[in-house]
């Protein structure tokens, strides 16, 4: 189960097909695949069929020796169970109008209701929600994270100049556009600070760091939801998304094996974990006309971004190689532009998330305790 933040708070380049210098004859124009007849929508399909992951699912329980984590012996026999999921993917245009609407130098924390609010009409009749869109922010968040991370290390002597000039933490994540927890983390390796005593030395702060370092850090913490240290809060979302999601299709008669059952007897197996996707399922069940073997959940919004997509398209193809076909479920949708392979893509418009709803309101009612 991957997770997410609370949403309600924070919750391309292109290329050139010129011809090279000195080449000879006429340029060919290349052909742009579309989906549908006479260039229809792209979104009609999210997912690239692989028939040969959709036959291994569809045979998976006659395998000999049986797939992984499935039984030898299913009493009684998988059943064919048909589902009809209605798909309400966010366009590609969209999303990229909406980067610069929720993304601003230097911000990666809980967001301010003032903010959210001006987010809500920035977006104003666009087919995206409040949450999708902060969803997306937190996505580019990481994005931005992730590919700044060597720019950030080759710079950590000079954020430790400043820093030890008296410049914030949070000052220098707003002029560098870094991560405030990240930069912190950097600046302690300026001082020639192993990996493994900066992780020792984050996870106790209040030990190990004293005076004005305590300070910086905890404040970093408060204005960071894309490096934070502390994950729990979103994990235990997470967990709550995959038990409405087991009780979705127990209610609709599908049998399955949790992440929890597969974990346990791959660690008993194998001494570690190999595949755990949230939901193995133990009948023949087909989504939208496509067969669906496993299910994994994400807590976030879908985002159509390179880093994202690389992720879970290694993940999936895990799967797949033991399993076939299956089914990505986006607690927040997913946008039209996102493509995986052996994998249908899936939102959470069909499932009851009273009890997920729940949990996210008193978060923020504590939250806003806190602050009082």
């Amino acid at each position: 189960m991957s997770s997410d933040q609370n949403p309600k708070k924070d919750s391309a380049s292109s290329n050139s097909n010129a011809s090279k210098k000195g080449a000879t004859g006429p340029r060919k124009r290349k052909k742009h695949r579309r989906g549908g007849k006479g260039g229809g929508k792209t979104h009609s399909k999210s997912f690239q069929i692989d028939e040969e992951a959709v036959l291994r699912a569809k045979q998976r329980f006659e395998r000999k020796p049986p797939a992984m984590g499935l039984p030898k012996n299913l009493d009684p026999a998988p059943k064919k169970i048909e589902m009809n999921w209605k798909l309400t993917p966010v366009p590609k245009r969209i999303e990229r109008e909406v980067h610069d609407i929720v993304c601003r130098p230097g911000e990666f924390g809980f967001l301010e209701d003032e903010r959210v609010d001006e987010i809500a009409d920035l977006l104003g009749n666009r087919p995206i929600s409040l949450e999708q869109a902060l969803s997306l922010r937190s996505a580019l968040n990481q994005e931005k994270a992730v590919f700044s991370h060597g720019r950030l290390q080759r710079r950590a002597r000079e954020m430790l100049r400043r820093y030890e000039s008296g410049e914030s933490v949070l000052s220098l994540s707003k002029r560098y556009d870094f991560p405030p927890v990240n930069l912190f983390r950097a600046i302690l390796s300026a001082r020639n600070w192993s990996k493994n005593r900066i992780k020792e030395t984050l996870r106790d702060p209040d030990r190990k760091l004293k005076g004005r370092d305590l300070t910086e850090f905890r404040n970093a913490e408060a204005e960071d939801r894309v490096s934070h240290v502390n994950q729990s809060e979103a994990h235990h979302a997470a967990d709550l998304f995959e038990k409405v999601l087991c009780d979705h299709f127990t209610e609709n008669g599908v049998r399955f094996r949790t992440q929890t059952d597969l974990l346990k007897e791959q660690v008993a197996s194998e001494g570690r974990p190999i595949r755990t996707p949230d939901l193995l399922m133990l009948d023949h069940v087909e989504i939208n006309g496509v067969p669906v073997a496993w299910i994994d959940a994400k807590h976030f919004y879908g985002a159509s971004l390179s880093f994202q997509r690389k992720k879970t398209q290694k993940q999936v193809n895990r799967y797949v190689e033991e399993w076939g076909h299956g089914a990505i479920i986006f607690r927040h949708g997913f946008c039209d532009g996102l493509k995986l392979k052996g994998a249908i893509l899936l939102d959470a418009s069909p499932i009851d998330l009273t009890e997920l709803l729940e949990h996210n309101k008193r978060l923020n009612d504590e939250r806003l305790d806190e602050d009082d």
